[in-house]
């Protein structure tokens, strides 16, 4: 979708951390995976593991646009701390674009949890 989006704009730049499971790692994430299936949800099932809902911190983005002399953006996250995280390195973000599909039936309640537990944005 970024991608797609890059295109259509015709300029912009795609910053993709390598922070699998919101930063707790992949082996974790497979057992959070496990904690899901037996009732948590996506923040109850980290937070049993012993991580914070999110374990990212979203520093690099920031020092990696200012090194390529960026200093304004526009996000496209549903994420309210990646929004929080660029301005705190000094990045302007103007406006913050919805990252959005039409969700599955399997995961809106993922989606709602998302929204009402971590603050991400969606437009519906």
């Amino acid at each position: 979708m970024a991608l797609a989006m890059i295109r259509d704009e015709g300029a912009g730049i795609l910053i993709y951390e390598q922070q699998e499971g919101r930063g707790i790692g992949l082996m974790a994430k497979l057992q959070a995976y496990a904690l899901q299936d037996a009732g948590l949800d996506t923040v109850e099932a980290n937070e049993r593991l012993g991580f914070k809902a999110d374990q990212r911190d979203f520093a690099l983005p920031g020092e990696m646009l200012k090194t390529l002399g960026v200093t304004r953006v526009r996000l496209l996250s549903n994420n309210p701390d990646k929004v929080e995280a660029l301005q705190r390195s000094g990045i302007e973000v103007v406006e913050r674009v919805p990252c959005e599909v039409t969700p599955s039936p399997h995961a809106e309640e993922y989606l709602k949890t998302k929204k009402e537990k971590l603050g991400h944005l969606f437009t519906s």
